[in-house]
């Protein structure tokens, strides 16, 4: 009998990893809600926002800062395949919940807030570029799973998944670039571009590599089972 291929999830040091830092920037934003109602501008992201703030791009900021980290942690349990396994019910409503959370607040936001990039507009191009592959990401993922092709379902929630933990991803590169003294002006844009790009692309190589060593394994034993046939029939 043939096995149905299903995408797996990492190892669990990596999922448990990856959980500990998408909980640890989810903190980190909701502790500094305070100085974004009302707006504090001596904050790090808002300094020098005042003029912003005088037209539409309070109502998208606020939205993304809610809808964000509620999206990451409906995406931490939903990629999870214990969680999917042993409370599938919940699996689907909360998936519901996530759809709607990111094509009506999470993307929407994030495309608007995009126009308005601090570091120029290439990194606006990225965030923009990022806000439409999570929106396709998710859309697509949905409708796998209402036509019922679940491994394709599960692909793209992690593609969505990946492009929503950009957030996570964004800091531990500007932790890094602290750490190391970069200063100069192409970074920023460059990592607003590798937030997102180097995980989803790096998925898409582990995603092709693990599924051309399961064909090479199905096509050695097809070719010894054809060889013990044969020589079966000599004998």
């Amino acid at each position: 009998m043939m096995r149905r291929h299903h995408p797996r999830s990492p190892s669990p040091v990596l999922a448990a990893l990856a959980g500990v830092l998408v909980v640890e920037v989810v903190a980190r934003v909701v502790s500094n809600y305070p100085r974004y109602l009302p707006p504090d501008f001596s904050a790090e992201f808002l300094h020098g926002r005042e003029r912003q703030f005088l037209g539409p791009y309070p109502l998208a900021f606020y939205v993304h800062i809610l809808s964000g980290p509620i999206s990451l942690i409906l995406g931490l349990a939903l990629v999870t395949d214990r969680f999917r396994i042993r409370f599938p019910g919940w699996h689907r409503a909360l998936g519901r919940v996530q759809v709607a959370c990111v094509l009506l607040m999470v993307a929407p936001s994030g495309l608007w807030m995009a126009r308005y990039a601090a570091a120029g507009p290439v990194a606006t191009v990225g965030l923009a570029t990022l806000a439409i592959a999570t929106a396709a990401c998710v859309a697509l993922g949905a409708r796998a799973a209402w036509t019922r092709r679940f491994a394709d379902h599960r692909r793209w929630m992690w593609r969505c998944f990946l492009l929503l933990c950009s957030a996570v991803v964004l800091r531990l590169i500007g932790g890094f670039a602290v750490v190391v003294g970069v200063s100069a002006p192409w970074f920023d844009p460059a990592a607003n571009w590798a937030s997102w790009l180097v995980p989803l692309a790096a998925s898409e190589l582990w995603e092709r590599m693990r599924r051309g060593s399961g064909s090479a394994g199905r096509a050695s034993r097809r070719i010894r089972a054809s060889r013990r046939r044969a020589d079966a029939s000599v004998r």
